[in-house]
């Protein structure tokens, strides 16, 4: 939620005249209409002598004056405050704005007329038309937003324009803050199958060991209250003369790597429903999903950007990390686009010292130096799943040519579980496809992936 204020009908002392003009330029075509109606009354009085006529003149003249003059010196002070609800949404779904406008002068506004800044790609433009405010007085409106595109998207400024009771002048004031939407990719809930062994962890995707091994080699830690009596290690306690006990077994997340093919040479089209926008997605919905299942993700690019970036060999630290994990790496896809690079083997760098555990890539048009790298990346890993996509099949409609299918084939002879990705396709499919392939293919210790 962000709040700001309008001081006054002007911008700062220092700057009176400055503001004048700009009330001088806010006349309405009512007002510069009885103006020029009152300086043509005046010439006509003087030309032909009609004292009665050069009042009229004058009236006429004088009043959009008058307005411009009250409106500018009015000391309207207006607090506005914006509240996004959520900040964060899924393309396709819906935020609402809700603004709040608060009089907080010792004088009663004019009609205020209320226009809020948002990109064309949310829609038109709110504007709203508020009565009276009374000193003291609040006044809410809201108004809804969505796109069906990704990325992030200012909210504001809030611009509030002030008329005078007679509507011959009209004053333009913005506030300045504003507030950011951000749009992600939207996910698809995957199917839960069994998990395979990987190289960091097996079964349900945990597996504990001690820190250190040996008695004399455990580093212990200080007693907290509800410690287990039976853990107090009595000789460190007597090193140190405080009650110390033996640190706990640590649970060790399996580790799931999620590689994004961004190269702007692997994919044709453009638009929520292009090949690229289907790998992001894809990509958003195996990390939600394999952060669910317990396992500790990063998402890797061609570029060789790691996200989160954090705790060992950028994967999350923790469980408890998992929200914040979610949300940083979906702010990423938010915002992700084509890079220019046309290889992959920033990527393959990054992947060359293992422990990726799982590895689930999203690759696009692969040609056959790109599709040997990319198979040489399973070597480095327990096991490996991709997605291939033939964007020229998703511009024509068509069935996926022989050229992908010879990728999506030699990425299996070099141990991938690789699918081709055909025009439209259901992730939440392929996933449970995949699992059967795995599972016909994987050895005997192995019972399915997720």
């Amino acid at each position: 939620m962000t709040t700001a204020a309008v001081p006054d009908g002007q911008r700062g002392e220092e700057d009176d005249r400055g503001g004048l003009r700009a009330a001088l330029g806010g006349l309405t075509t009512r007002g510069r209409s009885f103006l020029a109606a009152g300086v043509a009354a005046a010439a006509c009085a003087y030309v032909l002598g009609q004292a009665d006529l050069l009042r009229v003149g004058l009236l006429l003249a004088t009043l959009p004056l008058i307005c411009v003059l009250v409106l500018h010196r009015t000391r309207y002070r207006v607090a506005a405050s914006r509240r996004l609800t959520p900040q964060r949404v899924e393309a396709g779904s819906e935020a609402r704005v809700q603004l709040r406008m608060e009089n907080i002068s010792k004088l009663p506004t004019g009609l205020l007329m209320l226009q809020d800044h948002v990109p064309y790609m949310l829609g038109p433009r709110p504007r709203f038309v508020l009565d009276r405010v009374e000193a003291g007085g609040r006044r809410e409106v809201s108004y809804r937003v969505r796109s069906d595109l990704r990325g992030r998207f200012p909210l504001g400024p809030l611009q509030l324009r002030l008329n005078d009771p007679f509507g011959m002048c009209e004053l333009t004031r913005s506030f300045h803050a504003y507030d950011t939407l951000t749009v992600v990719p939207r996910t698809e809930a995957l199917p839960p199958v069994k998990l395979l062994g990987e190289a960091s962890g097996h079964g349900d995707g945990h597996q504990r060991s001690l820190a250190l091994a040996g008695d004399d080699d455990i580093i212990p830690r200080a007693y907290r209250h509800g410690d287990d009596l039976r853990r107090v290690h009595w000789r460190s306690t007597a090193r140190y003369g405080e009650l110390m006990v033996r640190r706990e077994e640590q649970p060790q997340r399996a580790r799931c790597t999620v590689l994004l093919d961004t190269r702007r040479i692997a994919y044709q089209g453009s638009g929520p429903d292009s090949a690229f926008e289907w790998a992001v997605s894809g990509a958003a919905s195996a990390l939600v999903h394999m952060l669910e299942r317990g396992y500790a993700v990063r998402l890797v690019t061609d570029t060789g950007t790691s996200v989160p970036g954090e705790g060992t060999e950028g994967f999350a630290g923790s469980a408890q990390d998992s929200a914040e994990t979610a949300g940083l790496m979906m702010d990423t896809l938010a915002v992700v686009d084509h890079s220019e690079g046309g290889s992959l083997s920033r990527a393959s760098d990054l992947l060359r010292g293992g422990g990726e555990g799982l590895l689930i890539a999203f690759v696009g048009d692969l040609d056959e130096e790109q599709a040997a790298l990319t198979a040489r990346m399973r070597n480095r890993t327990g096991a490996a799943v991709a997605f291939v996509l033939d964007s020229g099949t998703w511009l024509t409609g068509g069935a996926v040519s022989g050229a992908v299918e010879d990728r999506v084939r030699q990425l299996r002879e070099a141990g991938w579980t690789a699918l081709a990705v055909p025009p439209a396709a259901k992730l939440a499919d392929l996933w449970q496809q995949a699992a059967g392939i795995r599972a016909e293919s994987a050895a005997d210790t192995y019972g399915g992936w997720s």
